[in-house]
Formats: C-alpha cells, structure tokens, sequence
C-alpha cells in the first residue's frame, strides 16, 4: 500500500561487525502528519534484508542494492 505523500530520497547506513552499507531509501511526508517523514513496508522488508546479507557477508548482493564499505582490523 502506498501511502499518499511528498517522497524524498535519504541515505540510510546499515551497519553490521564486519560491513556498512549505504542505502538510498524513499520516505514519505505524509499528507495526515507532515511533522516527519516515515517509511513504507516495502522500505522496512528492503533495509531488514540489507542487513541479513550483510551479516551472511553476500558483498555481491549488497554491491547491486548500496555502497559496500568492509571493516578492516587495526594492526
């Protein structure tokens, strides 16, 4: 379900022990409560599936969906 609104675009960081990934996600405004943009399910599902391949470590997946960013040891 769509819900009726402006829509505008943020980048949204998912972060897990060994990756962040940066997402470019759609919010709403919507038109009953403009105070603050909120997200869709479809954008919920899509960020909660970043998070579990990036926590799977599927670097070719993430790379089609964001911005892949490896955490690296410190020496």
């Amino acid at each position: 379900m769509r819900i009726p609104g402006k829509r505008v675009k943020r980048t949204r960081l998912i972060q897990t022990e060994k990756f962040v990934v940066a997402v470019e996600v759609e919010l709403v405004v919507p038109v009953d409560d403009p105070n603050e943009p909120c997200y869709e399910a479809e954008t919920i599902d899509l960020l909660r599936q970043v998070k579990e391949h990036a926590e799977q470590g599927d670097v070719e997946w993430l790379a089609r969906h964001g911005k892949v960013y490896a955490a690296v040891d410190a020496a």
